[in-house]
């Protein structure tokens, strides 16, 4: 397919800048309802890639993130997988996490779902199916739809083709694959890749998912949030930075929300005048932190993130 001509370009940004004067009405991807208080601004998820190398089954991580209090998490396929081949039914987790008061606002997939090869992208429509069917059996209803496999030199017109069959993949069940912003990726690294990608699949599920850490990885950084409508964001990946180059800086340098360089209060305020509503999920990967009780973890993440959204708006 031909790159994008300027007309085009043109008419993408076009289409931003409607989706971002939109997104205070429109209703967001993210699906939460409207809190009371902007204290309580957005629900918070525990991504278990936070207590990742604690190696913990998911029943555990369940009764941590009750007990951190978060509203939700955010698992990855294998932690499924795993309950499953040990006797574990899918409609039991679904109740355990009802009666723990907790969603499912998202979880991690890695289909190559955007490569040149059509047989690796057929087969990863078909593992996307599979793995979107047992989600919805726990009450999910988001999954990350990062750039895996080599994309380097898929166009971005490409991509959002790709893209739309993956969202037509979709149409069977309550699960929204969105587009991830993968700053280490040498194609959709950016925030503006994803955004357009999204956009030109012209499909209504459209939508991308943030991630603090691989914004600035990429260079777009934190500011280009505020120009997003609600609707075009389906969930958001939440943790801190260190003062590293980001050509330098790597998966396990995130730390806590507030122990790093970040502008959070500034993205708070930027994030909610967007009108999303929808989960935080706070994703950390760093080994440091799995050496410490996974309780004390997830509770200073989920308390500072609340004492900074505290500050932020008030």
């Amino acid at each position: 397919m031909r790159d994008l001509s300027r007309r085009e370009i043109l008419k993408t940004a076009a289409l931003v800048a409607g989706a971002a004067a939109a997104g205070a009405s429109a209703p967001s991807t993210g699906a939460a309802a409207e809190p009371e208080s902007r204290t309580g601004a957005w629900p918070i998820s525990l991504n278990t890639s936070t207590l990742r190398g604690h190696k913990l089954p998911i029943r555990k991580t369940i009764e941590i993130a009750e007990k951190a209090g978060y509203a939700g998490i955010e698992p990855w396929p294998n932690e499924i997988d795993a309950f499953i081949k040990s006797g574990g039914k899918l409609a039991d987790l679904k109740k355990e996490l009802s009666d723990k008061g907790l969603k499912v606002t998202g979880a991690i997939a890695f289909f190559r779902w955007m490569v040149e090869d059509k047989a690796q992208r057929a087969r990863a429509l078909e593992e996307a199916r599979v793995f979107m069917d047992k989600l919805a059996q726990i009450g999910g209803t988001h999954m990350a739809a990062p750039p895996t496999g080599k994309v380097g030199d898929v166009k971005l017109l490409d991509a959002a083709e790709r893209y739309r069959d993956l969202l037509v993949a979709s149409e069977d069940f309550p699960v929204i694959p969105a587009v991830e912003v993968w700053g280490f990726q040498n194609n959709l690294y950016r925030l503006g890749q994803s955004v357009l990608v999204a956009l030109e699949a012209q499909h209504p599920r459209a939508c991308v998912l943030p991630d603090v850490y691989h914004l600035y990885k990429g260079g777009s950084g934190l500011s280009g949030i505020k120009h997003l409508g609600a609707s075009l964001i389906g969930g958001f990946h939440l943790n801190d930075y260190p003062d590293i180059p980001r050509e330098d800086i790597k998966d396990r340098d995130r730390v806590h929300p507030g122990l790093g360089v970040a502008p959070l209060d500034q993205f708070f305020k930027d994030l909610w005048s967007t009108g999303y509503r929808g989960a935080l999920s706070i994703e950390l990967f760093n080994p440091e932190y799995w050496k410490q009780d996974p309780l004390k973890v997830a509770k200073t993440s989920l308390e500072r993130t609340k004492a900074i959204v505290k500050k932020a708006l008030g």
